[in-house]
């Protein structure tokens, strides 16, 4: 389901930017725009769809436009042209009391300053969102401790901001935004003034929360390597257009320009690669109901020492290796099951290159790679990571 879907959105930032507008509109780069004009265009023309429970990471450097696409899509700062659908409601022509109560209730922003206040307790600055809401106070208290406790500050609700760090203080606002339980979540370079030990903690916080509360997120980033972690699909960005959009794998394999080429450049690629990029597909398997024989001939015909074995499902069994096969060929057996190992590994596709990589080293067989139903997709042995590797360029 479209949660947001944005359509040919526009902002040129100054008092008189029509001719600003007209100029754009004939195609004119944003330097020449800027120059005749003395105006900025800060977005150019961009669209794409959030579907609903994923997180859409927009990235890329100072200037590319990226925060200001947040605000525009809350409608903190008004486009100059363009569509905002949220839900299928279209909130660039909503009244300011509508916008106002949308604001409240479907969007939870979290900044990159911290913007909780001083003079108040922790607990007093999560319950703000719902008390201008004019939640009744029992009622907001119950769930500003429910989403302190969902940060891990349970224990720190009577304490003040300046006795907090500042990854706790974050984690503050992160719960603000939470306490109104709200649909989209707006994140703005929310960790970006975090040392990077407290960075990766709160990064691995927000996806442990959105592994639970399945919430709609917009994350901005001018990190490649937290966009890599915390997104579904990603946005790039430069000089107010989208050069790029697609999952980190996409991205990263197959970079739509030399500017995409140099941003990613530095990328260990290792952990951007799943299983499923670098599995060979499992043409050769053996079935129950084969006999030894037939298992041996389809292990020579194929060139391998060891076949896996699946069932009608085509669900893993185990795995049989070619010298046991001829070894029971011998004692004159039919039946393949006494000689089927189950010390097999199985993984997910989704598994990172990064965490496969230690599983190859102290197992004797190829790994198999299945799905929740436990079919196998493919396999994986030491040729393919390192082919997997180089056909993407890594040394």
């Amino acid at each position: 389901m479209v949660k947001i879907k944005v359509e040919n959105l526009v902002k040129i930032f100054g008092d008189n930017y029509k001719k600003a507008k007209e100029m754009f509109d004939k195609g004119i780069p944003k330097e020449e725009i800027l120059k005749k004009t003395g105006h900025t265009v800060g977005v150019g023309g961009v669209s794409f769809k959030v579907y609903e429970g994923e997180t859409l990471v927009v990235m890329g450097l100072s200037g590319s436009g990226k925060s200001t696409l947040l605000r525009l899509i809350n409608r903190l700062i008004e486009p100059t042209s363009g569509r905002i659908y949220v839900d299928g409601d279209d909130i660039t022509g909503m009244s300011q009391k509508s916008l106002l109560n949308l604001r409240r209730k479907k969007f939870g922003m979290v900044f990159q300053k911290f913007a909780i206040f001083p003079h108040r307790t922790v607990i007093q600055n999560v319950e703000y969102g719902l008390e201008i809401q004019g939640i009744l106070p029992e009622q907001r208290r119950k769930k500003s401790e429910e989403a302190l406790e969902l940060v891990g500050l349970k224990e720190w609700g009577d304490k003040y901001p300046k006795h907090l760090s500042g990854g706790m203080q974050q984690r503050v606002g992160l719960a603000r935004a939470l306490a109104i339980d709200p649909d989209i979540l707006l994140m703005d370079e929310a960790f970006s003034a975090l040392d990077p030990l407290i960075r990766r903690e709160m990064q691995d916080e927000l996806i442990d929360i959105q592994s639970r509360m399945k919430k709609t997120i917009i994350f901005i980033t001018h990190d490649l390597d937290e966009a890599i972690k915390l997104g579904d699909r990603i946005i790039l960005m430069k000089d107010g257009v989208v050069v790029q959009e697609g999952t980190s794998e996409e991205i990263l394999t197959n970079p739509s320009d030399e500017y995409v080429e140099k941003f990613i450049e530095h990328v260990d690629m290792s952990k951007v690669l799943t299983a499923q990029a670098i599995m060979k597909s499992a043409e050769t398997v053996g079935f129950l109901k084969d006999g030894p024989r037939t298992i041996l001939r389809k292990i020579q015909e194929a060139g391998i020492s060891s076949i896996f074995v699946v069932d009608n499902q085509h669900k893993i069994q185990g795995i049989v290796e070619a010298e046991d096969a001829a070894s029971i060929i011998k004692k004159g057996e039919k039946d393949i099951k006494s000689i089927i190992s189950r010390n097999i590994k199985t993984i997910s596709p989704e598994m990172p290159l990064n965490d496969l990589l230690p599983m190859m080293v102290d197992t004797k067989y190829p790994v198999a790679v299945v799905n929740d139903e436990k079919r196998l997709l493919g396999v994986i042995v030491r040729g393919s990571i390192i082919a997997g590797l180089a056909k993407r360029g890594v040394e």
